[in-house]
């Protein structure tokens, strides 16, 4: 390739990159513009802002009272319960020493109840038998 077109062609090759290229405005407008755009978009937030936290701050105080009462209420029943229990409490451990201990266990009972049968029915059986003598052999 010759020298000379070189420089040409590179030219050529610019030229429709610069054509496509916007044209950008003066650049100190439009920062300004664009600044008191969003100065008066922050603006307007901030008042909406504003309006919502006074809006919660009385929420709040309303809430915060309703609670007051409340939590009154709920510590005066808080402590009506805790009276009553005290008061069933005593009466539980007056009535727990006021009944006796059992002589016996539930096993231990259990046990005297088998011993008993037992001894009944050793007793009936040599009751029912009597007095007769029979020859005790084994039929072949």
């Amino acid at each position: 390739m010759r020298p000379v077109l070189l420089p040409w062609l590179l030219a050529a090759t610019l030229l429709p990159l610069h054509l496509h290229a916007e044209q950008t405005p003066d650049p100190g407008d439009a920062a300004l513009l664009s600044a008191h755009a969003r100065i008066d978009e922050l603006e307007q937030r901030l008042a909406t802002s504003e309006q919502q936290r006074e809006e919660l701050g009385a929420e709040l105080q309303a809430n915060a009272a309703m609670l007051a009462n409340n939590g009154e209420r709920d510590s005066a029943q808080l402590q009506r319960l805790r009276q009553e229990n005290r008061r069933l409490k005593l009466q539980l451990q007056k009535t727990q020493a006021a009944v006796p201990a059992r002589l016996i266990s539930e096993q231990q009972l259990w046990f005297v109840i088998g011993v008993a049968a037992t001894l009944l029915g050793t007793l009936l059986g040599a009751l029912l038998r009597g007095n007769r003598r029979t020859r005790r052999e084994w039929i072949n």
